[in-house]
């Protein structure tokens, strides 16, 4: 326990605090954290949105940028590991639950309330489509990139702790050393907890819904929510005693493996042609309409309620995330060039997750239309949870495809905390890249009794207060770390180009001497040749 640092027993009181509160007065957790998160959807809805913008045109500048070419390391060294482990690992902690818990219901949402327009329309299946794909596209991946950039090329290049604070070194100096720093360090913690937080409670509300549809004595509940938290609680603190190279590794391959199958199943029996004809459809429209969709803030047209509680809310999530995802990217992209970083980071994820909803959304709308409306009215009645069980229920083999959709929310559900354990673990303990175990129990407990706590007094919407607001601060901190981020290279490339400078300049002085040395030992051999023919 010596490498705690007061980051460690900050951010412990201040979530131990939540917890007991949250624990004694749950009403009243409940009416603070709506005030606040009211206000700031209504009043701040413009700042993520600009914000998550930013974050997406600065991450489409460094591709083509000629800071591209640096590594995130030292310049010789290799990636630690391959492609498909590296975009397993990426799937696994960006949003792996969520996909599964989404992928059916937010285009059924849509499709029956848009943001605008005629429900149950084709333009309303259009545009719910088109929004799956925003939300889960290009913005949030390029949230992760800029905070896993900067920590992963302070931490790998310039051997600087692998803490947030010390990424902003270039704008805050020696201040990141101080007070300031381990403030900024605390909100990283305190983002982490409740971004987590609210994927194990999608989770355990997803694992219980199942659990419920396959046998009648198991309940959806609360009571079972919180004993499947408790269970898988003890599963990843196992998992999180193995390290990052064998717990994390091994379920992110089992994870990626179990999610293209089913995947692969939906499409297969399900609407193939029409499936595929929406993805390709639906990505063309998403690039077309992106720069509308991420400025609209619904001031002439459409629903600014729907925007608050689809967009705000995703934005908010995907930045109080960022911290714990990108933390664990930045840990396994050493090695890699910026360029190769930040397409990797944008492209793959992207469209794999516009794949994953063009099947199961696409799939979801069309069985709904042939039910009636009958996969929307179950999901109304017994929640969102149950859409991809209620779906997957219309195929052959449906026992057997819904255990094993149980099954993979169990593995995202142990690889998310197992991973969040390693990140709050490392925040914790000054960047160490392999935090004590000690450590990520701590973290294990406190992150799961989060999600409980959110869970008991507000269910999901409880879960959406905490976030919005957790990220509110970290978007601050964001902004200042791309603003770090491009000081620092556009210095290392000033250096470089200094120093490829002062190489020309003496190769070109290499050049002189050795033509000088070339004409001198001409015009000795003419002397010698002259003396010769004189003699």
């Amino acid at each position: 326990m010596r490498k705690l640092t007061p980051v460690f027993y900050i951010s412990f009181v201040i979530a131990l605090l939540f917890i007991i509160w949250g624990i004694a007065a749950p009403s009243h957790v409940e009416t603070v954290l709506g005030n606040i998160q009211g206000y700031i959807s209504e009043k701040l809805g413009w700042f993520y949105l600009l914000s998550a913008t930013a974050f997406v045109i600065f991450a489409i500048y460094l591709i083509f940028s000629p800071y591209g070419r640096i590594k995130l390391g030292k310049p010789d060294e290799k990636p630690e590991y391959n492609y498909f482990t590296w975009f397993a690992f990426l799937f696994t902690a960006g949003m792996g639950i969520g996909l599964v818990f989404w992928g059916v219901a937010e285009p059924l949402y849509h499709y029956y309330g848009p943001p605008a327009g005629e429900p149950e329309s084709d333009a309303a299946a259009a545009a719910a489509l088109r929004y799956s794909f925003f939300h889960w596209g290009i913005h949030p991946w390029a949230i992760y990139s800029i905070v896993a950039l900067a920590l992963a090329y302070f931490k790998f290049r310039h051997d600087a702790p692998g803490v947030v604070s010390a990424a902003l070194r270039p704008v805050l100096g020696d201040k990141v050393d101080g007070p300031l720093g381990t403030l900024v360090n605390v909100l990283v913690v305190f983002a982490t907890i409740f971004g987590v937080a609210t994927s194990l409670g999608l989770g355990a509300a997803q694992v219980s819904g199942g659990l419920s549809y396959l046998f009648d004595f198991i309940t959806n509940n609360l009571g079972t929510q919180l004993v499947v938290i408790a269970i898988i609680t003890v599963l990843y603190l196992i998992s999180a005693g193995t390290g990052i190279n064998r717990g994390i590794r091994i379920l992110s391959m089992t994870n990626i493996i179990l999610a293209i199958g089913l995947m692969l199943f939906v499409l297969a029996v399900g609407p193939t042609v029409y499936i595929l004809d929406v993805f390709t459809t639906t990505l063309g429209s998403y690039i077309q309409n992106l720069p509308s969709m991420s400025f609209s803030t619904a001031t002439f047209i459409g629903d600014r309620g729907w925007l608050e509680s689809w967009t705000i809310f995703y934005w908010a999530w995907w930045i109080a995330w960022s911290p714990f995802v990108g933390t664990f990217i930045a840990r396994v992209s050493r090695g890699r060039t910026i360029r190769e970083f930040v397409l990797g980071v944008l492209a793959v994820p992207t469209l794999f997750g516009g794949l994953w909803f063009s099947v199961f959304g696409a799939t979801g709308m069309s069985t709904d239309n042939a039910l009636g409306g009958a996969l929307y009215n179950i999901m109304g009645e017994q929640g969102e949870e149950i859409a991809l069980f209620s779906l997957l229920d219309q195929f052959p083999l449906s026992g057997i495809i819904i255990a094993l959709a149980i099954l993979l929310i169990i593995s995202f559900f142990i690889t998310s905390a197992d991973s969040a354990t390693f990140v709050l673990g490392m925040q914790t303990t000054n960047g160490s890249l392999n935090p004590p175990t000690s450590v990520k129990m701590v973290w294990g407990a406190i992150q799961s009794s989060a999600a409980a706590v959110l869970l008991y007094f507000g269910g999901l919407a409880g879960l959406e207060m905490a976030m919005i607001i957790a990220a509110l601060p970290f978007t601050f901190v964001m902004l200042f770390m791309v603003v770090s981020i491009f000081k620092a290279l556009k210095s290392e490339r000033q250096v470089l180009q200094t120093d490829k400078s002062t190489i020309q300049a003496e190769r070109n002085r290499l050049r002189e001497e050795k033509e000088r040395l070339k004409q001198e030992k001409a015009e000795l051999k003419k002397q010698v040749k002259a003396s010769k023919n004189k003699q």
